[in-house]
This record gives C-alpha cells, sequence and structure tokens, in this order.
C-alpha cells in the first residue's frame, strides 16, 4: 500500500472524558475546516459504569450522553462534511449504534454510522490468570463481570473504510482512535511502525482534548493560561512526516512548546517503549518546535512492531467504593485552587439560582 500524497489531514478533539464540555466540538465542526472530529469519552471508570447499566438493561450500557452530545453535532458534521469517530459505545457499542441512527433519523439526517465491536473478550478470560496490578489471580477479585481489549486503530480505519460519516466504538486504545482517522486518510500501512509511531504521537496529543490547549498547564504566578474558562480544545494539521498542533482562534487557553511537552509526557511510562495495540512508540527523538501563534510542530516519533498481546480491561463485582477529592500542593498551591473556583464560578454562571438563605443553610450544614 502506498502513503497519498495529500494535503495536511485536519483532525480534532472534541472532547477528552465522559462529562467534557459540548461547546468546544460544536465549534470545531463549525470554524475548524476538518476532515475528522473525535469525541474521546471512554476511561475505565466509564466503561465499569457502563457495564453496571448494561447488567440491568441490555439496551443500555452506552454512554448515557450519546444523544445530548450527537444532537447539535450531527447536523454540522453533515453540513461540514466531517467524519465523527466516538468511543460512546462504551460497554454496548451495538445499542448505541442504534440510538445515533434513530436520532439521525429523527434529525432528518441520511448518515451512514458504523460500530466496531469485539472488545468485550469476557468469555475468553481465564480465571486463573494473574492480574497485571498485584499479580493475584482474577477469580481472588471478585466476580468476573465484563472485559474489555484495548483494540487498535486497524479497527477504526476498518470502519472508516466503509465509507461511515459516523463510527462508534466501544474499547479502542485512545491514541489509536485518531491513528485509524489519519491512516485511513493518508493510506498508511500500520505496518509500517514509525508512521504508527508518528499517528500515536498525534493521538496522544490530542486524546486528552483541552489538556494540550492549556489545561493541566495553569500555575500561577508560574504558568499564565489565558481565558482558561473557555479553553479551545484542540486540532492537528498531519502530514506523514509531522504535525502542527494548534486551536482556534478567539478561543481561551495556549497551545506552545510548554503545553505540548507537557502533553507528550503524560501517562505515557517509558517514553522509548510507549506501547499502544498498534506500535512501541518511541518518543525520545520527538522535536517540538513552537511556530508562535498557538501553533506548534512536532516531528521524530519512532516505532517497533507493535505488540502480540491486547491489554484487558478487567470488570468484578466485588462491593462498592466512592472516592471523591481534588488535591492542590506545592508552593502555588493556593492560586492555583482559587484558578479553579474561578473556573468553576465562571462556566456555571446563570445556570444555578441559590439564594442566600439556602446558601448558609448548606454552609450551616
Amino acid at each position: 500500500m502506498e502513503v497519498r500524497t495529500l494535503a495536511a489531514t485536519r483532525i480534532g478533539c472534541g472532547a477528552g472524558f465522559a462529562g467534557d464540555r459540548f461547546a468546544p466540538a460544536s465549534d470545531l465542526l463549525v470554524r475548524g475546516g476538518l476532515d475528522y472530529l473525535v469525541l474521546e469519552c471512554l476511561a475505565e471508570r466509564t466503561i465499569a459504569a457502563g457495564t453496571l447499566r448494561r447488567l440491568t438493561d441490555p439496551q443500555g450500557g452506552y454512554d448515557p450522553l450519546l444523544e445530548r452530545r450527537l444532537t447539535p453535532l450531527l447536523p454540522a458534521a453533515a453540513a461540514h462534511g466531517t467524519r465523527l469517530v466516538t468511543n460512546l459505545g462504551a460497554a454496548n457499542p451495538a445499542a448505541a449504534g442504534v440510538a445515533a441512527a434513530r436520532l439521525a433519523r429523527r434529525l432528518g439526517l441520511d448518515l451512514t454510522i458504523a460500530v466496531v465491536t469485539g472488545d468485550e473478550v469476557t468469555a475468553l478470560m481465564d480465571p486463573c490468570r494473574p492480574a497485571q496490578e498485584d499479580g493475584r489471580a482474577l477469580a481472588d477479585h471478585g466476580r468476573l463481570v465484563a472485559a474489555h481489549a484495548y483494540l487498535g486503530a486497524d479497527a477504526v480505519r476498518a470502519a472508516l473504510d466503509t465509507g461511515a460519516d459516523v463510527v462508534i466504538t466501544g474499547r479502542v486504545a485512545d491514541p489509536s482512535l485518531f491513528v485509524g482517522c489519519v491512516a485511513h486518510h493518508r493510506g498508511w500501512d500500520l505496518r509500517d511502525a514509525d508512521l504508527a509511531a508518528h499517528g500515536t504521537l498525534v493521538g496522544h496529543l490530542l486524546e486528552c482534548a483541552g489538556q494540550v490547549t492549556g489545561g493541566y498547564f495553569a500555575d500561577p504566578p508560574l504558568s499564565q493560561v489565558p481565558d482558561l474558562a473557555h479553553l479551545g480544545f484542540p486540532i492537528a494539521e498531519v502530514t506523514d512526516t509531522d504535525a502542527v498542533i494548534t486551536k482556534l482562534p478567539g478561543t481561551g487557553g495556549r497551545v506552545d512548546g510548554a503545553t505540548v511537552a507537557g502533553q507528550l509526557g503524560y501517562e505515557i511510562g517509558d517514553p522509548s517503549a510507549y506501547t499502544t495495540p498498534d506500535v512501541r512508540a518511541d518518543f525520545t527523538g520527538v522535536v517540538i518546535e513552537d511556530l508562535g501563534g498557538d501553533r506548534v510542530r512536532v516531528s521524530g516519533a519512532r516505532g517497533r512492531t507493535a505488540p502480540e498481546d491486547l491489554k484487558v480491561s478487567v470488570g468484578f463485582q466485588a462491593g462498592y467504593r466512592c472516592e471523591a477529592e481534588i488535591d492542590y500542593c506545592g508552593s502555588g498551591a493556593r492560586a492555583r485552587a482559587e484558578l479553579a473556583a474561578a473556573v468553576v464560578r465562571e462556566r456555571t454562571r446563570g445556570v444555578f439560582c441559590i439564594s442566600p438563605r439556602s446558601s448558609t443553610s448548606a454552609r450551616a450544614a
């Protein structure tokens, strides 16, 4: 398979977690000139929650915000010729596909929707197999209720190859959602480990949405991020050798060498062997070039052959636990906490109406 000679592929990330804001995705569709928009809304805890819903409702298990997210996006995507890829399918991508098709019909849209399945591998689990975290046998952790393998870019690419306007997946490795789009569009042979690593670099930088545009970077007074409450989400302009990370003009946040470098090191473990279903990526030679004007060019990822095994997220019925906290530490802890409070106040302005009396009662409680 030959790599096509193309202008840069434009791909944006419109969500980085299940509870992410809706507005940036719509803005990206209307103003971004995108070939693809990815909504990355799945994590271990969200697929576990989806599994619990599916246990009580066989037609449930997909992201409960699916229809609310897609209602403004489907018409805009159709109007602008942008293809949507998302893991909103969670623990039941087939049912999610049905829901999305029903929504498209209600909106009067003629869309082709593809569903990626195959990540649910519960029946293949050996109860004697040790868990990666603690080495204990799976059977020792409780009653196994679900196991989801992290599929790779080939699954996304195959769905796009059908001509689908919308692709809904379950558990696919986060960067692989983006790699599949770029590989399909540019005609990449994913057996080329360097191309797979290049795509994985792009996917890793985009997958958490606002993190690369400054969302995790604010640390006043050391690191200032403008208009954090209206943070813009990222776009990558991808060629076969490099990519430019940017955001829409007029949106909050910042894209520069520092924010990109910060996201590059996020949750990758060994930077010389960041392992996904597609490749063992080596990021140690990545070059980050700040072009100014919220534009950063990245290049230099290299790859080795993909692993033979897939990582599997395993869920057990073993009781309940709830944890909730926000921690700030270090010399700038107070300033960062106050900034977070200001962002919450700005984003919820006009949403809640709490009388002074009820506020006093809440504080007393």
